[in-house]
């Protein structure tokens, strides 16, 4: 039975985090949000998951559609590491950075031991064919209960109707969708209320448990320079938009702590 559309706004109680650039991220811990999603999952709720870095809070920062899109989120965490280097110095210091790929792999480790069952939404089919052999390998009991790469464009009326009704049909408890960013937070957005599912928008994830592409050493990792591996590795696609937004996020970030520093304190004294 299709559950109803979530209603409630970013201003919901409950919600614990700061505003990274114009946008709500959520602090949360790794349990806090696997705990959410599994729970959320087992009831088929139909919910979405955003996970944020320097390149979605900056394009949120630019379009009011898409701030609203991660504003009206179930749960927006902080993917990239300068997102959660910002929420540990707005009053969350344990914050950690919470990503995609990691995500994925942990949850996946908890639904095959609960039978919670998952369906994978974008990327190609060649990744996805060796996602499938790689999640095969490493959760053999798993329930895989759908994997499609819809086309690049955009989608009919029919086609888009057909995919709600093959995830419904396919009992997922959750749908983890790689179409990149904006788009896959945009789709998300549109089939709450539709999908009777968790929706996790988890990007390049995909690709990194596929093998398609290798992700960055985990020293890199801890120390917030992933970004700087994924432009290395394909600096013709990422040099630009890394150029655009880190320059962006920076100055932003430096302006708006400045500010808070200089603002005098309640009570105090002019």
């Amino acid at each position: 039975m299709p559950h109803s559309q979530h209603t409630q706004s970013l201003s919901a109680i409950g919600r614990r985090g700061s505003l990274v650039l114009d946008t709500h991220i959520d602090a949360a811990s790794w349990d806090d949000a696997l705990t959410r999603i599994i729970e959320w999952g087992r009831q088929h709720q139909s919910r979405y998951v955003t996970l944020c870095n320097v390149h979605s809070v900056v394009t949120a920062s630019q379009s009011s559609d898409f701030q609203k899109v991660l504003a009206e989120a179930d749960l927006a965490l902080p993917d990239g590491a300068p997102v959660a280097w910002v929420l540990r110095h707005s009053g969350h210091p344990n914050q950690e950075r919470i990503n995609g790929p990691d995500l994925t792999w942990r949850y996946l480790a908890f639904a095959e031991k609960l039978g919670q069952s998952v369906f994978f939404f974008g990327s190609s089919d060649h990744t996805l064919t060796k996602l499938k052999a790689r999640i095969s390998a490493a959760f053999p009991k798993l329930k895989v209960v759908g994997m499609v790469s819809p086309p690049f464009r955009e989608l009919t009326p029919d086609e888009d109707q057909a995919y709600i009704e093959q995830i419904n049909q396919s009992g997922a408890h959750v749908v983890f969708v790689g179409l990149g960013c904006p788009k896959q937070e945009v789709w998300m957005a549109q089939h709450r209320g539709k999908i009777n599912a968790v929706m996790l928008g988890v990007g390049a994830a995909f690709d990194y448990h596929a093998g398609t592409i290798q992700r960055a050493p985990t020293w890199m990792q801890r120390a917030g320079l992933e970004w700087f591996h994924r432009l290395c590795s394909e600096p013709r696609r990422l040099a630009k938009r890394y150029a655009v937004t880190n320059t962006l996020f920076i100055y932003r970030t430096m302006k708006a702590m400045l500010l808070e520093r200089d603002r005098p304190s309640p009570g105090k004294r002019q």
